[in-house]
């Protein structure tokens, strides 16, 4: 599993080659993908970037409800999906910036957002829908992919646990990748 203890720093400028460290997890309830959203969000550090892939109710805003938590957002504020406003903040320990380009068309529209100020920012910048941007992601983003359990998942039988891929179908299970950059 995880060692959740390890940070991951950011790349110095002049450190161009990137790898990934993957690690993979199923949760089988909203309440346990918030944990994970918690535990991750405990180790983010300011200017991190969160890029949340998946296909619509797989989970993103769940985990990234969890992920606020562990930053350090007031338990009772609410952390939805701004899918019709395309950004959130919220104020923790670091601010959070929160994303959704699900209802953007096309690249030219993501540009004119002007989100450099968020990515590039001081706080955490979460993305739902990362893959819309996905020329523009930094390098040293955090990708996560969650698929549903029993959708076809793009991950070769090397990459997920032979225990992930027997699980039986079900609407709450989630399969979660997280693809951490690791600066060589």
């Amino acid at each position: 599993m995880c060692s959740w203890g390890m940070r991951i720093g950011h790349a110095q400028p002049h450190e161009k080659q990137m790898e990934n460290r993957n690690e993979s997890f199923k949760t089988e309830s909203p309440e346990a993908t918030q944990v994970l959203g918690e535990k991750i969000g405990k180790t983010l550090q300011q200017g991190d970037v969160i890029a949340l892939i998946g296909d619509l109710g797989t989970g993103k805003t769940c985990l990234t409800q969890g992920i606020a938590r562990g930053v350090g957002i007031a338990p009772d504020e609410v952390v939805n999906s701004p899918s019709y406003i395309l950004i959130n903040e919220y104020n923790g320990t670091v601010p959070i910036y929160h994303i959704d380009l699900y209802r953007l068309e096309n690249t030219e529209e993501i540009a004119e957002l002007g989100l450099s100020e968020y990515v590039e920012g001081d706080g955490i910048c979460i993305i739902e829908w990362a893959e819309r941007m996905a020329d523009a992601l930094p390098d040293t983003c955090i990708k996560i992919h969650i698929t549903l359990a029993g959708a076809n998942a793009s991950h070769s039988a090397d990459e997920v646990s032979e225990s992930i891929l027997d699980s039986p179908e079900d609407e709450n299970i989630r399969h979660i990748e997280i693809q951490y950059p690791i600066s060589r």
